[in-house]
């Protein structure tokens, strides 16, 4: 197994919580149809979108920093060239994880995250990881 197959691993069992930046309203986009599966396997899902209100019956926040609770896991669904501010933002507002979905993947954002001792993982997807590990969230 690889190191990242043991930090996918530690990531799935250990957060509860999905903190998704570029959380989509649109079903015909990955950023909604993953959390949606991980809400439907156990997850509770924290969107981060500066454009909506609500998804997944869960309110909105447009920023990490505008989280009013602790975050651990942040998914990121955003262009990798976004992704470095991203990973900067979520080490200021505390995170422990940072996970860039399939096809996502900056050498300068894994830097950040792991000079800041955050679990990181790119280029995964998180249902393919889930359903291969045949896991649901923790209890």
């Amino acid at each position: 197994m690889s190191n990242t197959d043991d930090v996918v691993e530690q990531i799935l069992s250990k957060y509860d919580t999905i903190t998704v930046v570029g959380a989509s309203a649109d079903p015909a986009k990955a950023a909604h149809t993953v959390p949606v599966h991980m809400q439907d396997h156990g997850w509770r899902i924290i969107p981060v979108n500066p454009k909506a209100d609500e998804l997944f019956g869960e309110p909105v926040y447009r920023t990490l920093a505008d989280i009013p609770e602790q975050i651990g896991l942040v998914d990121v669904f955003r262009p990798s060239d976004q992704t470095a501010e991203i990973a900067r933002q979520a080490v200021a507002a505390g995170a422990t994880a940072l996970w860039l979905q399939l096809g996502i993947a900056s050498a300068e954002a894994r830097e950040i995250a792991e000079n800041a001792g955050l679990l990181y993982v790119e280029d995964r997807c998180l249902i393919i990881e889930q359903r291969r590990l045949g896991v649901s969230a923790p209890r």
